[in-house]
């Protein structure tokens, strides 16, 4: 199982004003906002979590079928700027961040392992949908393969296992 998420710093900037009162309660545990709030950049933290929580959700969703809004349950357990871990009601999911000065890219999987085998794929790649959920329809065995499907502003990215 994976989930990715990406952030156009640019648009995020632009659209999003996180400092309002009570968005980081509303979002960040106290943990993740000491992490935001100690930061030396603390845009770049706060989407950075952000993203975290975003790829791991989507895993969530998949293995459960739980969709929502509920970003406080998802805790994200910060090693450093480009790795960690996000958990949820037993679940735990690692991460993966990519920060440039465009963009927040965050990959997470269910098992370690499956960082090997991630592959980038074409934006243009014909992707299906069931209940919300995209696949990608394998033309020789013609079975269902999971992917995972980011795009914000001027990025977008498209993986699978």
């Amino acid at each position: 199982m994976i989930g990715n998420d990406i952030v156009d710093l640019d648009l995020a900037l632009k659209e999003s004003n996180w400092k309002r009162n009570r968005f980081l309660d509303k979002i960040f545990s106290s943990k993740e906002q000491q992490l935001i709030l100690n930061s030396e950049n603390q845009d770049l933290m706060v989407w950075n979590l952000w993203s975290r929580k975003e790829a791991s959700y989507k895993i969530y969703n998949r293995q459960t079928g739980i969709r929502g809004f509920f970003p406080l349950r998802l805790e994200c357990d910060y090693k450093d700027k480009n790795i960690g871990t996000v958990s949820i009601d037993g679940f735990v999911f690692y991460t993966q961040t990519e920060i440039t000065t465009n963009f927040i890219y965050s990959v997470a999987v269910f098992e370690k392992r499956y960082f090997k085998k991630i592959k980038t794929l074409d934006t243009t790649t014909i992707i299906k949908k069931e209940n919300g959920v995209p696949y990608l329809l394998d033309p020789i065995s013609n079975s269902k393969i999971p992917v995972s499907i980011t795009h914000h502003g001027r990025f977008q990215r498209i993986i699978s296992v």
